[in-house]
């Protein structure tokens, strides 16, 4: 019977993949974009499309994306006839309470499923009516974290069929400095490869994925459903403080990454499964991976062998120097590895243990390395008591790190013994490049630079971890936190650590660090009764402050009147997706999918419990709309066109790729006002941004600031500023910035005296002047007389030919 229900199950889950792709003459994605943004390492994405119902019926239409394992979702959000419907971030009991009343009536759920190494697929879908669209919305985060000495973002794209719109923008922001930058991954190269424009000056980066629909079906990872591959940056910065880069606002984060220290001798000890289960390729590839590393070892670095199935075979019962006669003699044992028998974790890892414990050498650093493929199966077999065992055997000297060969492997058990011994663990997939993921972890941990490191922050509190037993060549250690009273005159960082010389924005990163530690303290190490319960509860409070689907929250978004609500959550590393009772798979123009679709998790490991059967309706929140008006040029009109958008929003005003300008807005909360904030840059190194208070001018490396009120002042030939207005000339394109007030509240408005030339002008301004609502009539602010006028209130997308969300940018 359960047998039965599993390929059932399957069978939903595989007919829901089959029916992903559109069908031109039922649905179409006419618009695809990727925005991504990093600053300081910490990378904010934005997947937007935008999709039609070409039919003259109502239709089901799918959003299905993939993430990075590693990142958060913090936003998922659709745009159906004008309405927006937000997903709302709860803790995972309440969000499963909601669930349940879809559950109930078989409606569907939602699913985050594994794809691969990196990669998790996002699926949802609605209804939309006849002949109408809806704009789908995800935004994730995510901190990159720092290997072999870079940065590496990871931006998949699948969007299911050749797009006319396909975009993809990320900007990279990196006050120390970028150091190198690459563009790889397979959209990357060959035919694909002229549809990529890369700008970079000292600290900044900007890379543009524009493919046509052609390229989009021509490439080498493209066919008939469009694209289906990744753009990878990779990059590093600039390091010229020794202490790292410390940047702060209210919170701080500390990036340390000293590179001109000298290397450690290592004294390191392999562990081998070589039980029945390694047979074949996995046990091929481990004896290939090994003889590299032993060939990689340096001659003042000390190693130790050891096999196992359900005996123990150490290649000897000591540590030897890499001399080339030992290694010669250690890849003759190596070549001779064969597979058999059963698995005895607990003595192979005490073995090892026990042979660096007993060759201790000053000025060095040791580390264990597991690697196996299975559950322990003899010997000690009670995952706690081995966890136990190796624990009180390492006692805090050194580091374990397990390399998990395949799905097969209990990944939870090794990962918690890693953590618990300040190492990490890593899943070797079972593919034709293992070996290779073998000698690439192996050499993160290959040159270690510093032991016993200890961060100290005099004036900080509420800090992420602080304490590492290793710090390694080409890695990072990152600390974050918050200082005390606000106070940067009383902050001091601190590093203490041991050499061969023996030298003795950023709340989101905060969160992720600390989110991150608590999870470590409560689920990996195990914590017992209050005190587990007291960090978890932490952490669901920091994953609350912050709106981040994590393990212990779900996203919850309640869909158009008549539809279900959804929940969506992640599985376990390397788990497979549930379906729950009740719920069935999904086939286009029927049922749905029952572990897969709606709103947003980013559990990393929480699964969803659908047998709780309490019944909870869930809420709807109004919220009260802040009103801008757009006014257009009369032109022959007996009456201009206008039109209305709801703040506050960060928009597109003017943007011409040829004359190297853009011009963007952020739209005041308050009802009625205007921009709060206006940024213009020209080419790569100037930038003007206008707030109610001033203006601040980055030219270069010089900065500027200038109060409104400093009448008549010129800054160079592009900036005169007049008492409540200022005139801005950035190559052929002019226009006004004006300052004013209503009711006591100020706010600015942008006014284009003159557009740049040539046909590659986007932007609100190209369309629109612009005003705001009073009563039924217009106010028009591009000018400093503030004439009042009637104009014909009309949607946006009538007048822009887009929808509004097109100008929709995610940062000044």
């Amino acid at each position: 019977m359960v047998r039965a229900v599993a390929q059932s199950i399957l069978l939903g889950l595989l007919l829901a993949f089959v029916t992903t792709a559109p069908n031109k003459e039922d649905w179409d994605i006419y618009s695809f974009h990727i925005n991504s943004t990093v600053t300081s390492r910490y990378a904010i994405t934005v997947i937007t499309s935008r999709v039609v119902n070409r039919m003259d019926e109502p239709k089901e239409i799918e959003f299905h994306v993939r993430i990075p394992k590693n990142a958060f979702i913090s936003k998922f959000r659709m745009l159906i006839d004008g309405q927006m419907y937000d997903g709302i971030v709860k803790a995972k009991e309440e969000a499963q309470q909601q669930y349940n009343e879809a559950v109930s009536r078989g409606q569907s759920a939602g699913l985050v499923s594994s794809v691969g190494r990196t990669l998790e697929e996002f699926k949802t879908s609605v209804t939309v009516a006849a002949l109408q669209k809806v704009t789908f919305e995800l935004t994730y985060e995510e901190l990159l974290i720092r290997r072999l000495g870079k940065y590496e973002l990871q931006i998949h794209a699948r969007p299911m069929q050749p797009v006319k719109d396909f975009k993809i923008d990320i900007h990279i922001n990196e006050k120390a400095g970028i150091n190198f930058l690459e563009v790889k991954g397979g959209l990357s190269t060959k035919t694909l490869a002229n549809a990529i424009t890369k700008t970079q000056t000292h600290d900044q980066a900007w890379v543009y994925f524009y493919p046509t629909e052609d390229q989009q079906k021509i490439c080498d990872s493209c066919g008939e459903q469009g694209m289906n591959g990744d753009l990878v940056i990779v990059y590093d910065v600039l390091r010229s403080n020794p202490l790292g880069e410390i940047k702060s606002d209210g919170y701080f984060v500390h990036h340390f990454a000293p590179g001109d220290l000298p290397r450690i001798p290592k004294n390191v000890v392999f562990i081998i499964d070589r039980s029945g289960s390694m047979h074949g390729r996995k046990i091929e590839q481990t004896r290939a991976a090994l003889l590299q590393i032993l060939g990689d070892l340096a001659e003042d670095d000390y190693f130790g062998l050891i096999t196992f199935n359900g005996n123990i075979s150490p290649w000897k019962r000591e540590l030897l120097q890499a001399t080339q006669s030992n290694l010669d003699a250690a890849k003759d044992f190596a070549r001779k590895i064969r597979d058999s028998g059963a698995t005895n974790i607990n003595d192979a890892v005490l073995e090892g243990a026990r042979m660096l414990n007993e060759y201790t050498r000053e000025g060095s650093a040791s580390l264990l390395i597991l690697l196996t493929d299975g559950d322990p199966t003899t010997g000690v077999t009670n995952i706690q008591k081995i966890q136990s065992n190796v624990r009180e055997a390492i006692d805090k000297k050194f580091p374990l790190y397990c390399l998990g060969f395949g799905f097969d492997v209990n990944f939870e058990f090794l990962e918690k013994m890693a953590l618990e011994n300040s190492g990490v663990a890593r899943r070797i997939y079972e593919d034709f490049d293992a070996d290779l993921q073998l000698r690439g972890f192996y050499e993160e941990v290959a040159t270690p630079l510093l032991t016993d490191v200890m961060m100290i922050y005099i004036g900080g509190t509420n800090l992420t971890q602080t304490n590492f037993s290793q710090y390694y060549n080409g890695s990072e250690i990152v600390v974050a936190g918050q200082i005390t009273d606000n106070s940067i005159e009383t902050f001091s960082p601190q590093v203490v650590a041991i050499s061969v010389r023996t030298v003795p924005h950023f709340s989101h990163v905060w969160y992720n660090l600390s989110f991150k530690h608590c999870m470590y303290l409560s689920n990996r190490l195990q914590l017992a009764g209050a005190e587990k319960m007291k960090v978890r509860k932490e952490a669901l409070e920091l994953s609350l402050k912050y709106s981040f689907v994590t393990p212990l929250t779900s996203m919850v978004v309640t869909k158009p009147p008549g539809e279900d609500t959804q929940v969506l959550h992640k599985p376990k590393e390397g788990e497979e997706p549930q379906t729950s009772h009740g719920s069935r798979p999904f086939v286009r123009g029927g049922l749905r999918a029952s572990s897969g679709m709606r709103k947003a998790s980013g559990s990393r490991q929480g699964k969803m419990h659908p047998q709780l059967m309490s019944k909870f309706m869930p809420e709807t929140f109004l919220i009260k709309p802040t009103l801008h008006r757009f006014l257009l040029r009369a032109e022959n009109q007996t009456l201009p066109l206008c039109y209305d958008v709801t703040g506050p929003l960060r928009l597109k005003l003017l943007h011409d790729p040829n004359g190297e300008l853009s011009v963007n807005g952020e739209l005041d909360s308050t009802a009625y006002s205007g921009f709060r904030k206006i940024a213009i840059h020209y080419k790569s190194d100037q930038h003007i941004e206008f707030d109610t208070t001033g203006i601040t001018v980055r030219d270069g490396q010089s900065v500027k600031f200038f109060h409104w009120g400093q009448d008549h002042t010129s800054v160079g030939r592009c900036l005169i500023m007049r008492d409540k207005e200022t005139d801005v000339s950035a190559g052929d394109a002019r226009m006004i910035i004006l300052l004013h007030e209503r009711k006591g509240e100020k706010f600015l408005w942008p006014a284009m005296r003159q557009f740049p030339s040539g046909n590659s002008t986007d932007g609100l301004l190209k369309w629109a002047f612009l005003s705001f609502l009073c009563r039924a009539d217009a106010v028009d602010y591009s000018i400093s007389a503030t004439p009042s006028q009637q104009c014909w209130l009309v949607l946006p997308r009538s007048v822009l030919q887009r929808e509004l969300s097109d100008f929709i940018v995610t940062q000044l």
